[in-house]
């Protein structure tokens, strides 16, 4: 995961980091921005660990979102970010097996508490 930040714009870009064969990828980036203006890059493969994010930018809808590839989520920014890092912690261990612990707590300690309930 990178952030870059710039004067206008935060870029939080986040990268599924998994190595899939060319006919697997999609070297797409999707731009979710957060009510307070705040834009958010991330692959498109993380985005769609999101099930409502699914169907925004599902190639078969009519949505606006689709064709743009840019989102508008009407949080604030750390709220957002912190979706953001779920879903790609979400894709990070989604292929593990049924034996194979996920340590949720990695990702439960780095909510701060007062962006939890928000959540």
């Amino acid at each position: 995961m990178y952030v870059y930040a710039c004067p206008n714009e935060f870029y939080l870009v986040v990268d599924d980091a998994d190595d899939q064969g060319p006919e697997e990828k999609n070297d797409g980036w999707v731009k979710l921005v957060s009510s307070d203006g705040y834009s958010f890059l991330v692959k498109r493969s993380v985005a769609m660990m999101s099930g409502t994010l699914k169907n925004m930018l599902s190639a078969d809808s009519n949505f606006l979102e689709a064709l743009a590839n840019t989102c508008s989520i009407s949080e604030r920014a750390p709220v957002v970010e912190k979706v953001c890092e779920f879903m790609s912690f979400r894709a990070y261990y989604e292929g593990l097996g049924a034996k194979e612990e996920v340590p949720i707590n990695e990702f439960t300690e780095r909510i701060p508490p007062e962006v939890a309930l928000e959540l």
